[in-house]
């Protein structure tokens, strides 16, 4: 039987409840209850003494900050689809392992880009002004037509991951 101590997990906002619970049965995890931005004071401390530090986009991890870090941070778990936020230069020179979870949002920004143009065709933020300003006075047939989609071309602009989701 080993005594091992477990990895110091320290996540800087809130996760699903299903990651977190798991998180804590595999970790001393530090979770973020509250969801609240961590101040860069409250990183500082995190990382001093943190085996892993899990952070969003949100979460500006520059070379600054990973220059505090104790000798046991060993990998930056980006909560995030890039790594812009992080210094990764500077993470390499401490032996920071930086990771990401890439193309986890491809099907959900184009889901996005299929409701961004739905709404647009059909007037959508028109029609909810209407009715939070008490001006809707009910159905009419020509009121907020909008244009249909059926049968029209739809031109992407780039046939990246996101742009590949969208044509399917």
């Amino acid at each position: 039987m080993t005594n091992r101590k477990r990895p110091q997990v320290y996540i800087t906002r809130k996760l699903p409840d299903a990651v977190e619970t798991r998180m804590r049965e595999l970790f001393d995890a530090e979770l973020n209850v509250d969801d609240k931005p961590r101040t860069r004071e409250e990183l500082i401390a995190a990382i001093k003494s943190a085996d892993v530090l899990v952070p969003t986009v949100t979460d500006r991890i520059d070379a600054a900050l990973i220059a505090e870090a104790g000798p046991q941070l060993k990998l930056i778990a980006s909560f995030s689809n890039g790594t812009d936020h992080i210094d990764i230069d500077a993470a390499a020179k401490k032996g920071i392992t930086v990771t990401n979870t890439p193309d986890v949002l491809t099907e959900a920004t184009a889901d996005v880009a299929i409701l961004l143009l739905l709404a647009a065709a059909r007037r959508a933020a028109e029609g909810m002004r209407l009715i939070r300003e008490r001006r809707w006075i009910g159905w009419r047939p020509t009121q907020l037509m909008g244009l249909g989609l059926a049968g029209k071309n739809l031109g992407i602009v780039g046939m990246g991951r996101i742009g590949l989701a969208v044509a399917r």
